[in-house]
């Protein structure tokens, strides 16, 4: 039996190992010392209740950990991109109004529809697509809502004028009301049938209003969410006006 001596009140505990807590002040078994005769051989390796053993420890678990956490992720990176890659494809076949489409759907949806990509700048991108017989065009837009990035993908008939159908993705837009430009399917139907242009207006003129005065080309703002509807009015302005020179063809 080794015998432990409490370094705070002096109490010697007898046993294979120091007490949870002294008897006697309650002290933790951290404060109690082996104690050895005089000539006896010294114990090796660490002592478990010393701060050193908790430091080595910790440091030794922290390094575990973080290299599974490496491991995790990067075995698991290329399926991220992937499942990225198809959510894009999904919100290009959302703004066609092919929506509800599971994984597998989608992907042989987007082969079959999706003709050609044409980049124009850096996130400004057409996609030429082919639906039920009629050619359709897909312009990608991004702007600022309330609290994040905001995009958009517009599909415009073969005249390259009439909205056929859109699409609206958010970062963080404030659940209930800036976000309803993501979450209802009702706000983005209203875009259907809207011309880009107006006659007397020059540029673009398909937004988003609070008091809508061009019925032709303007779509009723979200309720409550002024400054994120704001936004997608912007992103529509300025977004559509680098596709001028493909629109104008």
């Amino acid at each position: 039996m080794a015998k432990f001596k409490c370094k705070v009140c002096g109490y010697v505990h007898e046993g294979d190992k120091a007490p949870e807590k002294c008897p006697v002040c309650q002290a933790p078994a951290s404060e109690f010392e082996e104690m050895v005769e005089e000539g006896a051989p010294k114990k090796k390796g660490l002592d478990t209740n010393s701060n050193a053993y908790t430091i080595i420890y910790a440091a030794v678990m922290v390094v575990i950990v973080a290299f599974l956490l490496a491991f995790v992720s990067s075995s698991l990176k290329d399926k991220q991109e992937a499942n990225v890659k198809l959510d894009y494809k999904k919100q290009i076949l959302n703004s066609l109004d092919l929506r509800g489409l599971s994984n597998e759907e989608a992907e042989a949806k987007y082969n079959e529809v999706v003709k050609e990509e044409q980049t124009v700048e850096n996130g400004y991108s057409i996609y030429t697509c082919e639906l039920n017989g009629e050619t359709k065009y897909i312009l990608t837009v991004h702007g600022m809502g309330l609290w994040n990035t905001i995009s958009g993908f517009i599909a415009l008939n073969a005249d390259k004028e009439t909205v056929y159908g859109v699409f609206f993705n958010h970062e963080g837009e404030t659940a209930g009301l800036g976000a309803e430009i993501k979450d209802s399917k009702a706000w983005q139907d209203l875009f259907k049938g809207k011309k880009l242009y107006k006659d007397g207006i020059d540029g673009i003129a398909l937004g988003v209003k609070k008091k809508v005065e061009n019925p032709e080309n303007e779509v009723d703002a979200v309720t409550g969410a002024t400054l994120t509807s704001d936004g997608v009015d912007l992103m529509l302005k300025d977004g559509l006006k680098k596709y001028n020179d493909f629109l104008k063809k």
